[in-house]
């Protein structure tokens, strides 16, 4: 896990890049909808790993050659508004996990579930069982195990 100095370095990077992608005129780079989703420092800030998020992306090769095409650009915006010993180098990646919680809503959406699935029946609720009562585990030979909860 980083330390407090290197989260809060990654969110300054996370910061500056933003702002200066806004500025790069590459049509490779001008393709959608850009947005930053997370920064990953080492701990000697000599790398920095970009991951981002292209809403409307029409085309990632292209796309990841003219970010890696002004990486310098954007590497020199980052160092006149960081004061840090290292600039780091910067290293691109697509995160599609944005485009995959969409495709999994869409499907989550598609899909039929009756009404009456959905409601609890009254003796599934947790307010209606006794907190002194056993819980019952089945054990691998598939009989079923009593325990207190003082024991567990």
């Amino acid at each position: 896990m980083p330390s407090n100095r290197i989260e809060r370095i990654n969110e300054d990077i996370q910061r500056v890049l933003a702002t200066s992608l806004r500025n790069i005129k590459d049509p490779r780079v001008k393709q959608g909808i850009i947005s930053i989703t997370s920064v990953d420092t080492t701990g000697d800030l000599r790398y920095a790993k970009v991951y981002l998020s292209v809403f409307g992306l029409t085309s990632e090769k292209e796309f990841l050659k003219g970010l890696k095409s002004a990486s310098g650009y954007l590497r020199h915006e980052l160092g006149q508004s960081l004061t840090l010993r290292y600039t780091p180098e910067l290293l691109f990646e697509l995160d599609k996990s944005i485009e995959r919680g969409s495709r999994i809503n869409n499907i989550l959406n598609t899909l039929e579930i009756p009404e009456d699935a959905l409601e609890n029946t009254p003796e599934d609720t947790p307010e209606n069982t006794p907190e002194d009562a056993p819980i019952k585990d089945d054990n691998e030979e598939g009989s079923a195990v009593e325990h207190d909860d003082d024991v567990l």
